[in-house]
């Protein structure tokens, strides 16, 4: 059964390498193949967030309120919720085989750190929106798309030099303690 889900999978990273280096040479000279790949990779998950928040909130929360043990969550606050472990799983999985697929640490080191930057993106997504909108009084979607581009940012060089760091060339084998 494990070896049925590795050849598949394989053959969906083999798949989306494939078709996201053929859209790499016009922006060879724009940008490393590694920033090309998680910007496709990081497109590809947020149209996949984008639909299961939609399916989420307009097919399986029917009522204005969904209550899940002793938490009752809105409709919206719960598609988000629910999507997110599928979303960030996916885009944990893509950042480890197709953007970053050299580094040297453990799948479990891997995944606490990106775990880590996503929680440390969701709060600057939440502070950003707080200041700029409610104490600077710019527009939301202006803000907005400004916390984007720094979260992006942010995110790209944390996954890459933390989350799913190459080991230094000094000659030792790579370890996972650093």
């Amino acid at each position: 059964m494990m070896s049925a889900i590795r050849s598949i999978e394989n053959r969906i990273e083999k798949l989306l390498i494939t078709v996201i280096d053929f859209f790499y040479p016009p922006f060879r000279k724009l940008m490393p193949l590694d920033l090309f790949r998680y910007g496709c990779c990081g497109g590809l998950n947020l149209a996949l967030e984008w639909i299961l928040y939609y399916v989420f909130y307009h097919f399986v929360f029917q009522s204005e309120y969904f209550v899940f043990g002793p938490i009752t969550f809105t409709r919206h606050i719960a598609a988000f919720v629910f999507k997110f472990p599928i979303t960030f799983l996916t885009g944990f999985w893509m950042a480890r085989h197709i953007s970053f697929s050299g580094s040297t640490l453990k799948g479990r080191t891997q995944i606490i750190r990106y775990l880590l930057v996503t929680v440390v993106n969701i709060l600057i997504n939440y502070g950003g929106l707080k200041l700029f909108v409610e104490v600077f009084k710019w527009w939301p979607t202006v803000s907005y798309v400004i916390i984007s581009i720094i979260c992006v940012t942010f995110s790209y060089l944390t996954n890459k030099f933390y989350s799913f760091k190459k080991a230094k060339n000094d000659g030792n084998p790579p370890t996972d303690q650093e």
